[in-house]
């Protein structure tokens, strides 16, 4: 068995006080993982920060308040590109983003609509090999992300609930940013065409949303149908898999309100 030092200990405690994730101090100090949330946890005992064993209050079960505009985004974040998952039944479940590492705006973007969505739960990031997984635990994840179950999302049925509903159309600008920085891109195409006797390249920008599941594809659509976008649908083979947006007049409202991932 390995012992760590009272230094190491509270240098342990100093980083996890500055908002280093418990996996990256462990990593940085060489201690296990769970020793460090081990040692976070006494540190909080001691000042009064733990919340105990009842989880903090769900918007659904408890009336708490919700941040709609930031849950609108996670919502679509969640659907495009995320899964809850639970490891066993002594812990609590965690939704998971996957973030490429080159797009760390997109990355802080989702920490921070999690944390304002789950204000006293833990958040934390995971790193692997090019990316990181942003994280949040809580008991009420399948209550506000009743789409859970199992198996993947394009072989069963996704519906929203009446309430997501009411959330999206008041917010569905937050809702189509969070399903095309989860699943989709801005890029540029090209083509040539002649102009005065001379064949030119002509570029212009274009938004794409890729999901397998019907549901989620006709989700975004009819979002797009309710703030004015124009859509077509682009079959890859057989399966139409991909939603394109490549009006000039669309494309500016995404920019204005989406905008590429950073």
């Amino acid at each position: 068995m390995n012992f760590h030092g009272t230094e190491v200990r509270q240098k342990a405690v100093t980083l996890l006080r500055n908002g280093m994730s418990n996996a990256d101090v462990a990593r940085g100090l060489k201690v296990p993982l769970g020793t460090v949330s081990y040692w976070k946890h006494v540190d909080r005992a001691k000042r009064g920060e733990c919340q105990g064993k009842r989880d903090p209050k769900c918007p659904k079960c408890d009336g708490r308040e919700l941040n709609e505009s930031a849950y609108s985004y996670l919502l679509g974040l969640y659907l495009g590109d995320g899964h809850i998952s639970r490891y066993s039944e002594h812990r609590a479940p965690n939704l998971m983003i996957t973030c490429a590492e080159s797009w760390p705006g997109l990355m802080d973007e989702c920490e921070q609509a999690m944390r304002t969505v789950f204000p006293d739960n833990s958040v934390c990031r995971v790193r692997r090999t090019g990316c990181r997984n942003v994280k949040v635990y809580s008991m009420h994840l399948y209550c506000l992300f009743p789409q859970h179950g199992p198996g993947k999302k394009h072989d069963r049925h996704i519906a929203l609930e009446p309430w997501q509903q009411e959330i999206v159309d008041a917010h569905p600008w937050e809702f189509i940013r969070g399903l095309i920085h989860s699943d989709g891109c801005r890029i540029t195409n090209w083509t040539t065409r002649m102009v005065a006797g001379e064949r030119k390249r002509y570029e212009y920008p274009r938004y794409f949303f890729a999901n397998k599941s019907d549901d989620i594809r006709k989700l975004l659509t009819d979002t797009l149908d309710q703030v004015g976008v124009e859509w077509t649908t682009l079959a890859r083979g057989s399966d139409p898999f991909n939603i394109s947006i490549a009006r000039k007049a669309s494309v500016a409202l995404l920019d204005v309100h989406v905008g590429p991932k950073h």
